[in-house]
């Protein structure tokens, strides 16, 4: 089965039938999922500027990723659920584009450089600054934040392709 064939299916069922011909499921559950990527984004940057040396340079980079870390997680999770409703309402506008498949590789890419070289630093003790002085922090940092940012243009973008 090819994935038009299968959005076509999943068009016609009866549950993404109700989620779009229900009036407030789909601008809440677009508003929940702004909303987490509001979560997701601030965490991300505030971790990743810390581990960039930008941000919170006064506090021990495992207090930070401590803090934001299971923020990050949660609103990921919430992404996942969101994002999975708004696929089965409107299959066609997703599955058949590729820059939400961009986004989806995108936002893998992103996970595993923040479990790569953020969850490391939760095994630091509380008061030490843990392993963020590798030669290759402050360039992930920036990459993930880039990553970041390409994650939400791609996120717009599907609605215009």
């Amino acid at each position: 089965m090819s994935i038009q064939t299968f959005g076509q299916w999943l068009y016609t069922t009866p549950v993404a039938a109700t989620i779009r011909e229900t009036v407030w499921i789909i601008p809440t559950v677009q508003a929940v999922h702004i909303l987490s990527i509001a979560v997701l984004v601030g965490s991300a940057l505030v971790s990743n500027l810390r581990l960039a040396g930008v941000f919170a340079a006064d506090e021990a980079s495992p207090a930070v990723i401590r803090r934001y870390l299971p923020r990050m997680w949660s609103a990921l999770g919430i992404l996942l659920l969101t994002g999975l409703v708004l696929i089965v309402a409107e299959p066609g506008r997703t599955l058949n584009n590729a820059v939400f498949w961009t986004k989806m590789a995108l936002v893998l890419i992103a996970f595993v450089l923040t479990l790569v070289f953020q969850k490391p630093l939760l095994q630091s003790p509380p008061g030490g600054n843990g392993s963020d002085r590798s030669a290759m922090t402050k360039p992930v940092a920036w990459l993930s934040l880039a990553l970041w940012t390409v994650v939400i243009f791609c996120g717009r973008f599907i609605a215009y392709t």
